[in-house]
């Protein structure tokens, strides 16, 4: 039978909950033991998928197609466990469930109520497919005291009791902070916190305080006399230089060691660490540094690209390089004259993904600069599309390509797509059809051309790839295309879709359909991004 490890956030927002459950999973791993994590979200929302990146930061993508919240974009990149649909529910999706159940006469005539229909609910998602671990790490969203995340409190709170005390750990995240005019941490918000929680039956047996200062021993003290925990278990939580260092930070700290003793389990021998460390180092001993421009739509808020950012980072791991991120306004870029002064400094240039019509010009302007000027060039998602409606306007003279993404247009270049096979079968979607998870979602493999760049950059034929996109290019241009000397290196199996293009003439040009910034881990660095930052380290040699 797995263990669970509920942990809960209060005091603010923003506090690193998720950041902590992956730091924590991946110390338990270290341990040995298997470990899975699972996000509750209390927003109304089914998923995150029809929501800005403003609003929410990025959506992050599963192998079976779910949209989920960025946490567990961090939880696969410091475990490695791929994440399941099973993996984050929203009370969106639990009040959805529930009330076609309901519709469907499953209830029998009895009154649906949030106890105990919508706590049974969260229960069995929380239980779910949790044979194959020891651990089964449950992070609520949101911040203790907030009406919405009430039934997941309650839920959790029902769960210990279902499961038995032996079987089950709370861990509470907290903010201590630093009153600056007094020169004090103030302990009072996280015993305010722990007592609300404590008014909704749980008794929190490790807290964790979020700080910028370090928590002296009778601070610790006062915490755990008023929050009745022991004193060993108020763990200390500071900044850390990159959030690599944190696992090894909260080790430090204990977290590990105490959240196994509230199991009953004596940890006697010491966590493997060694790749953690072996990360830490090659980023605190960088043998150079390369700057790479991300020409972007949402580029005001990083967490809306926040895989991204990991993957290029990882790609830097992988060369002992430190990656200068330069987050470019694709807006800006229509005009040639601010283009020229904002990429020239650039070693490589990236076009990610993203929904609208809003900077499409900045971007082709930008796959422009970057095949003229034999800049390396990434593209991903929307960033592929725009590289083949800048080769069809400018090398395949095909002067109006567009997408029909931004209206109608007499050469659609890119298009809606109505039809493909995936594992379930035949998938249809129309144009005037719901937004929300009907894109082509999660992985699909792709054949990559025997010859081709990225075929020596993989190492294989066949991949497997992350996808979240509604529209494609159009493979009727392909012969169009290739003329002007852009290649279609990757397919789907079958042909119809292009997955991958490149142009071998230039020191380094690949365009995808799929998110690879998905899988990507800095223990194993996307072999794409490994190379593509290996082309911004020669780039930077040649300028």
């Amino acid at each position: 039978m797995a263990r669970f490890i509920f942990i809960t956030g209060g005091v603010v927002s923003s506090l690193g909950k998720g950041l902590m459950a992956a730091s924590l999973a991946a110390l338990l791993q270290a341990r040995g033991y298997r470990a899975r994590i699972r996000k509750f979200d209390p927003y109304l929302n089914v998923d995150p998928g029809t929501m800005s990146p403003y609003q929410h930061g990025e959506v992050y993508v599963t192998d079976d197609g779910a949209e989920t919240d960025l946490d567990l974009g961090h939880y696969e990149r410091f475990t490695g466990v791929p994440g399941r649909q099973s993996d984050n529910v929203t009370s969106g999706r639990i009040y959805q469930t529930i009330i076609q159940r309901e519709r469907r006469g499953d209830y029998l005539g009895a009154t649906v109520q949030v106890i105990p229909h919508v706590t049974d609910a969260i229960k069995a998602f929380a239980q779910a497919d949790t044979d194959d671990v020891d651990f089964v790490l449950c992070e609520i969203g949101g911040t203790v005291g907030d009406i919405e995340s009430l039934p997941f409190i309650e839920a959790i709170r029902q769960l210990r009791n279902d499961i038995g005390r032996e079987n089950s750990v709370f861990v509470h995240v907290t903010l201590v902070p630093f009153i600056a005019a007094a020169g004090e941490l103030k302990t009072k918000p996280t015993q305010h916190s722990v007592r609300e929680l404590t008014s909704l039956g749980i008794q929190p047996d490790v807290l964790v305080c979020r700080c910028e200062q370090p928590l002296p021993a009778s601070e610790r003290a006062k915490i755990a006399l008023f929050c009745n925990v022991r004193k060993e278990a108020v763990i200390p939580a500071l900044d850390a230089p990159s959030i690599y260092a944190v696992p090894q930070a909260y080790h430090a700290e204990g977290l590990d060691r105490e959240v196994l003793r509230a199991f009953g389990i004596t940890a006697n021998d010491s966590p493997d660490l060694s790749r953690w460390t072996e990360i830490v180092s090659r980023l605190s001993n960088p043998e150079g540094e390369v700057t790479i421009g991300v020409v972007g739509k949402y580029v005001g808020l990083p967490d809306a690209y926040k895989s991204l950012h990991e993957a290029l980072v990882h790609g830097g791991i992988a060369h002992r390089v430190k990656v200068n991120i330069r987050w470019l306004d694709a807006e800006l870029f229509e005009h040639e004259d601010a283009l020229a002064a904002q990429l020239e400094p650039m070693h490589a240039i990236l076009v990610p993904g993203g929904f609208g019509e809003r900077g499409s010009e900045g971007k082709i302007a930008s796959v422009r600069f970057a095949r003229e000027h034999n800049v390396p060039f990434f593209g991903i998602c929307l960033g592929m599309q725009m590289a083949c409606i800048e080769g069809a306007r400018n090398l395949a003279g095909i002067a109006d390509a567009s997408t029909t993404e931004f209206g109608p247009t007499s050469e659609p270049v890119v298009g809606l797509i109505t039809e493909w096979m995936s594992e379930e079968g035949l998938q249809k979607r129309e144009a005037g059809g719901d937004l929300g998870g009907t894109m082509r979602l999660g992985a699909y493999p792709a054949t990559l051309a025997g010859n081709s760049v990225v075929r020596a950059i993989y190492g294989t034929d066949e991949i497997s790839e992350r996808h979240r996109h509604r529209y494609e290019v159009n493979v009727h241009y392909r012969e169009a295309l290739e003329k002007g000397g852009l290649v279609f290196s990757g397919m789907s199996p079958d042909g119809t879709l292009p997955e991958i293009v490149e142009r071998p003439d230039h020191s380094w040009f690949v365009g995808v359909q799929f998110h690879p910034e998905l899988k990507s881990k800095p223990f194993d660095p996307h072999p794409l991004f490994a190379s593509f930052v290996g082309a911004a380290v020669k780039q930077s040699r040649l300028v």
